[in-house]
């Protein structure tokens, strides 16, 4: 059996997924790419030396079928990136339960999943796991009530192998992102600066992380590299931690903005 690491990464067709297959190929690991586009599974594969699996992370069989396909055909697993996730928004009181359930079922029981299947073999090769949660899961926006609650509760999930299983040698940790160029990040992006009369994504971009110290939204290879590092044994000592990866939005006290900027509603309360 080879000595090189095999990483499993969902939602790796894009974003930061596919920044984190690149990454990770380059310092030398096989790595599975999973996901439910062929198309864009298999143009990451081909750019990196991936594998590309077409799977449903929310399906128990096909995420089954996933694991030990990867460990079948490597002998081993040794990290998991939980990077697949969906958005939907609204308030309590506005969002619908077939979207509840949707990011539920995608951001929180398709993790919970995977790692039930993936266990076994993460914990023969004391090996790793990152989730990929998002800022949302520390800091509530409005309307966000679906989402921020499945980040938050993913982070959790995260922590609780590294408290049930860290005696064991297994290490889980969390990422939290802001706002990162990502397809998912651009469709939001665009209908903001629709709404809002903005010219095109670049501007909404910029009108959005005005107020965060870096400035500009982060680049997927910035938060991949997060996650490589947490993988690596650089991270050895490194368990249940959440490492922010946001450009400062999260250091940021919203109570002193007010003498930097004139802030004013852009909707009704």
């Amino acid at each position: 059996m080879s000595d090189q690491r095999v990483v499993l990464v969902t939602g790796g067709g894009s974003g930061i997924g596919a920044a984190t297959a690149r990454l990770l190929r380059a310092d030398g690991c096989r790595v599975v790419i999973s996901g439910r586009r062929p198309e864009a599974l298999e143009r990451v594969a081909r750019e990196t030396g991936a594998v590309a699996r077409v799977s449903d992370a929310t399906d128990p069989d096909a995420v089954q079928e996933l694991v030990e396909g990867t460990v079948s055909a490597f002998g081993r697993l040794d990290g998991l990136v939980l990077n697949a996730g969906v958005g939907r928004g609204g308030s309590v009181g506005d969002v619908t339960l077939e979207d509840w359930e949707l990011v539920m079922r995608t951001n929180l029981t398709g993790p919970f999943l995977l790692l039930r299947a993936a266990l076994p073999h993460l914990l023969r090769a004391r090996g790793a796991v990152v989730a990929v949660s998002s800022v949302s899961a520390l800091r509530n926006g409005a309307g966000s009530a679906a989402y921020a609650t499945s980040k938050a509760a993913l982070l959790q999930l995260c922590r609780s192998l590294a408290v049930d299983y860290g005696p064991r040698g297994l290490r889980a940790n969390t990422v939290c992102p802001s706002w990162v160029r990502t397809e998912m990040a651009d469709r939001r992006m665009t209908r903001f600066a629709a709404e809002e009369g903005l010219a095109g994504p670049d501007a909404a971009y910029r009108e959005a992380t005005r107020l965060s110290p870096a400035g500009r939204p982060g680049e997927p290879e910035e938060v991949a590299a997060a996650i490589g590092w947490l993988l690596s044994p650089a991270a050895s000592y490194v368990n249940g931690a959440v490492l922010t990866v946001d450009g400062g939005v999260t250091a940021l006290d919203p109570g002193t903005t007010a003498f930097d900027f004139r802030l004013e509603p852009r909707h009704e309360a």
